[in-house]
């Protein structure tokens, strides 16, 4: 399925249909305010295992984040969130950033494992926001990532439609993706510190 969104204005009637998918237990593609990205709902654990064989990893190796559709879901997933960490993701969010936190033990296990950490990200993009707020809680995101060609990641939804129509449920065109990732912050410990420069600035 190829759907194409806009911005601005996602359609209700397709936000629905591809949130019935994600219930479903669907794969999609879609846009962030980054690069494209893949993902599905965090509590379906069959999809979970098909998103990392897309990517070519094992499950249990998978660093995957979630995209929360704003910060009311930290205290669901996040442990240990302190003062200083909130307000620098309250000035950071939403926008191109990961951030790197405790997981609670509601973290499903599938994506868990026998990690002490999660990623947490809210993009700065209404149609996959909107994607979240109608599910009702966070999907699971990774970027989509091609090593073997000249652009690392893919741009063009067409492009993307045609390399993973047979891969996954649905791929939604919300325009041209970015070629710079998330910038990376992990906050797991006592100062939170930069582990990937990213499109997001960073204060010193």
């Amino acid at each position: 399925m190829f759907l194409k969104l806009y911005e601005q204005n996602p359609d209700p009637r397709l936000i629905n249909k591809i949130v019935e998918l994600l219930e479903y237990g669907g794969v999609i593609i879609y846009p962030t305010d980054t690069v494209y990205g893949i993902g599905c709902d965090i509590t379906k654990a069959r999809a979970v295992e098909r998103v990392a064989r897309i990517k070519g990893i094992k499950p249990e190796k998978a660093r995957f984040a979630f995209i929360c559709s704003d910060l009311s879901h930290l205290s669901d997933y996040a442990r240990h969130v302190n003062n200083k960490i909130f307000k620098l993701m309250k000035s950071y969010l939403p926008g191109p950033y990961t951030f790197i936190l405790t997981a609670s033990n509601q973290v499903p296990k599938s994506i868990k494992h026998h990690r002490k950490t999660i990623g947490i990200r809210i993009p700065d993009n209404n149609i996959i926001l909107e994607i979240v707020r109608k599910l009702g809680h966070p999907i699971l995101t990774t970027s989509l990532k091609k090593e073997d060609q000249i652009l690392e990641y893919p741009t063009d939804p067409e492009l993307i439609y045609e390399e993973y129509r047979d891969l996954v449920d649905a791929v939604i065109d919300g325009g041209y993706g970015g070629i710079v990732p998330s910038t990376i912050i992990d906050c797991s410990s006592e100062e939170p510190e930069v582990v990937r420069e990213g499109l997001g600035p960073v204060d010193d």
